[in-house]
């Protein structure tokens, strides 16, 4: 019996479950990441009085290291908040709190990006405002923002791999416990990299076929 088959074969129910951990945590961290963005631009840029709120907290969550948001997330919220309540549910908070921070200003450039006139135009036709945002601006930001927005996703993933500092049981974690009990550590670590190399790869083929399917759809040119 080889190495690779005692230690990443044999093992691969571990490690799939660990994926599997990895794949629940970055997903629902970019979903809050991509509503959170869109609320810290829109007060940012719309909601004057909450506007210094927006900014400082857009900062922050941008300045701060993701392992410090983890950990400040995973022990000191409870003590404060009475939540969350699980390590899990604090490893996605603390991602989607980081990238929700970057997600911000990318919409905001997005938005920003877009001709004064479209949106004149729009009211001139009778539009109300919100149906401007939804019709005319929302679907422009998106695509113009798809590659960043992929990119955020990626960012994710590989900070995702941190969140076994506060025991998740990731990919990372599982692959480390293999490791802690055959002290051989060369395969395993050398068969995780690959499978996050995968996932990253994937996530940037898809989005990225997404973002084109889109953009000829709409009558938009590739970038």
């Amino acid at each position: 019996m080889t190495n690779w088959e005692r230690l990443v074969w044999n093992q691969r129910d571990a490690l799939l479950a660990g994926l599997h951990v990895t794949v629940e945590v970055c997903m629902i961290a970019f979903a809050l990441a991509i509503v959170g963005g869109m609320l810290l631009c829109l007060v940012r840029m719309y909601v004057r009085p909450l506007r210094p709120v927006a900014i400082v907290l857009i900062e922050f969550f941008r300045a701060t290291p993701i392992l410090v948001q983890l950990l400040w997330v995973a022990y000191a919220w409870p003590g404060l908040f009475g939540w969350p309540d699980s390590f899990f549910a604090a490893a996605w908070t603390a991602l989607a709190l980081q990238s929700s921070g970057y997600l911000a200003e990318t919409f905001r450039g997005g938005i920003e990006a877009i001709p004064k006139g479209q949106r004149e135009a729009a009211y001139a036709v009778g539009m109300s405002p919100p149906l401007v945002f939804a019709r005319v601006v929302l679907p422009q930001v998106a695509l113009s923002s798809a590659p960043s927005i992929v990119n955020q996703f990626t960012v994710i993933v590989k900070s995702s791999t941190l969140v076994s500092v506060i025991t998740v049981q990731d990919l990372m974690f599982q692959s480390q416990k293999i490791v802690n009990i055959w002290y051989e550590p060369i395969e395993i670590l050398t068969a995780t990299a690959v499978i996050y190399i995968v996932v990253i790869f994937l996530v940037s083929v898809a989005g990225k076929s997404l973002a084109d399917m889109l953009r000829r759809r709409y009558g938009i040119a590739a970038a």
